[in-house]
C-alpha cells in the first residue's frame, strides 16, 4: 500500500493494493450524483430560488451601507429619511442573507441526505454480491473507511459544488460589474486579476498536495486495519502474550500516519499563506486607490465603506472557493476506492436469463471436476460423486484433500476449473445464485455469529419465522436447556462473533438456523467438531431428524459421527479413493479402516 512501503509495513497481509484503485473527475462522479438530485427536482429547485434570493441580499447591502454613511455625513446635508429608510432596508438585507441560505440548506439536506443513503446502499449491496474470493482478499477494516469516506465525499460535493462554487463566481463577476459601472474600470482589473490568480494558485498547489492528502488516507485506513484486525484476534494476543507487540505494531502505523499528516498540514499551510497574499494585496491596492479619491473629493466615504464592504464580501466566499476546491479534490480522492468498489464486476454472477433453480428430488452429481484456489495449486483432479436425492453421503480424509471446498463450490462461491456441479440434471452455472443458495442450508466448521441476541442469530436463517418455528428449532437443536439457565433466556447477547457462547452452543445455534431455513439440500460441515460426546450424541439424533427427508452431505474428521451415513466417501489429494457404508470400507481394509482404527486407539 502507498504510504506504508516506505517504512517497509504492510497494512494487512490480504490487503489489495490502493493504487490500484482508478481516478475519477468531477464528471464521472456527477454521473452518479445528478440522478440522486434529480429524484428531488422540486426541492433542488426551491434550494436554488433560496440561493438566488440570499445571494441577491449579499449583493445589495454594501450598497445599502454606501447610502447610510453618506446619509449621515453632515457635508452631503442628506435628509434625514434616507439613512433611516437605509439602516432598516440594511437590517432586513442581512436577516434575508441568512435566512435564504438557511432555508437553502434546509431544502437541499433531504436531498443530500437521501442520496448519502441510496449510495450507501448501493454500495453495500454491491460488495455483498461480489464473490468470495474478493473478501477473502480484502481488510474489512479498510473497505470501512472508504465507503464512510466516500459517502462523506458526496455529501460535500452535492452540498458545495451546486451552492458554492458557481454562486461564488456569479457573485464576483456581479462585484466587477458593478465596480466598473460605478466607480473605474481598474477596480473591476483588479479584482479580476485577483481572482484569476487565486483560482490558478489554488488549483497547483492543490494538485501538487493532493498526493499528501492521499497517503494520509491511505495512512488512516491502515491504521484502522491493523486496530481492528488486531481487536478482533483479542484472544489470540491474549494467549501468546503479545499485547506489547501488538501495541509496537500499532505504534508504527500511527507514527507513519502522523507522517503523513505532517506533511498534509505544511502542504495546506503554504497553500493558505499564498491565497492569503493575493487577497491581501487586491484589498490592498484597491483601499489605496479609492482613499485617494476620497481625499481627492472624487468619491464619498460611503464609497469607500461599499468599496471595502464588497473586497470583505468577496474575500469570505472567495477564501471559501479555495477551501471548497480543496475539499472537491479530496472529496474526489476519498471517492476513488468506494467507485472502484461499484466499478468491479462479480466473476460469480447470474448467467443471462438464468431460470430459478427447479428442486424435484435433490439429486447431487460432482462430474470430472477439475478446480484449485490457484492454478499451480490444484484441490479437486478429476473428482466424480454423486449423491442419491433424499440420501446422506459422508467425506471424510485427511486435512487438504479438499472435503469443505466441495460445499464452497456447491453453494457457487467459486466457479470450477472444468467439469460440471449438477443438482436434478441443472449445471448451477445456468441457474440464479438466489434459487441455489435457498436451496442449500449449512452448518460450517466455524460459525461466526453476529454481535446480537440468541434469539435474533438463530432467526436468521428465517427473519419471518413465526415464534413457534423458531421455539421448535431451539428445541431440535438441544439449545432449551442451555438457554433457560440464562438470566435473560434467548435476548442475552452473545458478544462480538459470538466470544459470550462456547464452541458448542454456537454450533447448535448453527443448526437451529439450518433447522429454520428448511432448504432440501443440507450440509454439516465438521458440525459436531467442537461438541462433547453428550452434546455430539445429542446434536447427531437431531441431524438424523432434520436429515430425514433430505439430501445431505456431512464432512467429517470423526468417523464415528457418520457411521450410520447410506455412503461414506474417501477423499485424498482431490480425488475419490474409496466409497461404501461403513461396514463395506472396514471389510476393505484400506484408508478408511486405517483410520478409524487410529481413531479407536485414540479415544482409549
Amino acid at each position: 500500500m502507498r504510504g506504508m512501503h516506505s517504512s517497509g509495513l504492510s497494512a494487512h497481509p490480504n490487503q489489495e493494493p490502493r493504487t490500484a484503485s482508478a481516478k475519477v473527475n468531477l464528471r464521472q462522479s456527477m454521473a452518479y450524483l445528478v440522478p440522486y438530485l434529480w429524484e428531488f427536482k422540486g426541492r433542488v429547485l426551491l434550494a436554488v430560488l433560496a440561493l438566488l434570493a440570499a445571494k441577491g441580499a449579499t449583493l445589495v447591502m454594501p450598497w445599502a451601507l454606501k447610502h447610510i454613511i453618506d446619509g449621515v455625513d453632515a457635508s452631503l446635508a442628506a435628509p434625514i429619511i434616507f439613512p433611516a429608510f437605509f439602516i432598516l432596508f440594511y437590517g432586513a438585507l442581512r436577516f434575508g442573507s441568512v435566512f435564504f441560505g438557511e432555508l437553502r440548506d434546509a431544502l437541499f439536506s433531504r436531498v443530500t441526505e437521501h442520496a448519502m443513503r441510496k449510495i450507501g446502499l448501493r454500495v453495500f449491496k454491491h460488495l455483498h454480491s461480489l464473490e468470495l474470493a474478493f473478501h477473502l482478499d480484502r481488510a474489512t477494516g479498510g473497505i470501512s473507511r472508504d465507503i464512510e469516506r466516500g459517502t462523506n465525499g458526496i455529501s460535500f460535493l452535492m452540498r458545495f459544488l451546486m451552492f458554492n462554487i458557481v454562486p461564488t463566481l456569479f457573485e464576483i463577476l456581479m462585484v466587477a460589474i458593478i465596480f466598473a459601472a460605478a466607480f473605474s474600470i481598474w477596480y473591476a482589473l483588479i479584482t479580476l486579476i485577483a481572482v484569476v490568480l487565486y483560482v490558478v494558485f489554488t488549483i497547483l498547489t492543490t494538485e501538487w498536495r493532493n498526493k499528501f492528502v492521499r497517503e494520509a488516507n491511505q495512512a488512516d485506513s491502515s491504521t484502522s486495519t491493523r486496530a481492528i484486525d488486531s481487536l478482533l484476534n483479542y484472544e489470540t494476543v491474549k494467549y501468546f502474550n503479545n499485547e506489547q507487540y501488538e501495541a509496537d505494531t500499532y505504534d508504527k502505523f500511527l507514527a507513519n500516519w502522523e507522517q503523513a499528516k505532517l506533511k498534509n498540514r505544511m502542504s495546506l499551510l503554504a497553500l493558505n499563506s499564498g491565497q492569503a497574499l493575493i487577497i491581501a494585496l487586491a484589498i490592498t491596492a484597491m483601499m489605496w486607490m479609492a482613499a485617494d479619491s476620497v481625499m481627492n473629493k472624487e468619491m464619498t466615504l460611503g464609497d469607500l465603506a461599499m468599496i471595502n464592504a464588497y473586497m470583505i464580501q468577496l474575500f469570505i466566499p472567495l477564501n471559501f472557493l479555495g477551501f471548497v476546491y480543496r475539499e472537491i479534490r479530496r472529496s474526489l480522492t476519498d471517492l476513488e476506492n468506494m467507485l472502484a468498489l461499484l466499478k468491479r464486476d462479480a466473476s460469480i454472477k447470474d448467467a443471462d436469463g438464468a431460470p430459478p433453480l427447479q428442486i424435484s428430488r435433490g439429486e447431487i452429481l460432482w462430474q470430472n471436476i477439475h478446480f484449485g484456489y490457484h492454478p499451480e495449486r490444484p484441490i479437486l483432479q478429476d473428482f466424480n460423486l454423486q449423491i442419491a436425492a433424499g440420501s446422506k453421503v459422508a467425506i471424510v480424509g485427511s486435512s487438504g484433500a479438499g472435503k469443505s471446498t466441495l460445499a464452497r463450490l456447491l453453494y457457487r462461491f467459486y466457479d470450477i476449473n472444468a467439469g460440471q456441479i449438477l443438482i436434478d440434471g441443472q449445471d448451477i452455472r445456468t441457474v440464479t445464485l438466489d434459487s441455489l443458495r435457498r436451496a442449500i442450508a449449512i452448518v460450517p466448521q466455524d460459525t461466526v455469529l453476529f454481535n446480537t441476541s440468541i434469539r435474533d442469530n438463530i432467526a436468521y436463517g428465517n427473519p419471518q419465522a413465526s415464534d413457534e418455528q423458531i421455539a421448535r428449532a431451539i428445541r431440535m437443536a438441544h439449545l432449551d436447556n442451555f438457554i433457560n439457565s440464562l438470566p435473560e433466556g434467548d435476548k442475552t447477547l452473545v458478544g462480538e462473533r459470538g466470544l459470550k457462547v462456547s464452541g458448542g452452543e454456537k454450533q447448535r445455534i448453527a443448526i437451529a438456523r439450518v433447522l429454520l431455513k428448511g432448504a432440501p439440500i443440507l450440509i454439516f460441515d465438521e458440525a459436531t467438531s467442537a461438541l462433547d460426546s453428550q452434546s455430539e450424541n445429542a446434536i447427531l439424533e437431531a441431524m438424523r431428524e432434520v436429515a430425514s427427508g433430505h439430501t445431505t452431505l456431512v464432512i467429517a474428521h470423526r468417523l464415528s459421527t457418520v457411521v450410520d451415513a447410506d455412503t461414506i466417501v474417501v477423499m485424498d489429494k482431490g480425488r475419490v479413493i474409496e466409497q461404501g457404508t461403513h461396514n463395506q470400507l472396514l471389510e476393505q481394509q484400506g484408508r478408511y479402516a486405517q483410520m478409524w482404527a487410529l481413531q479407536l486407539q485414540d479415544e482409549n
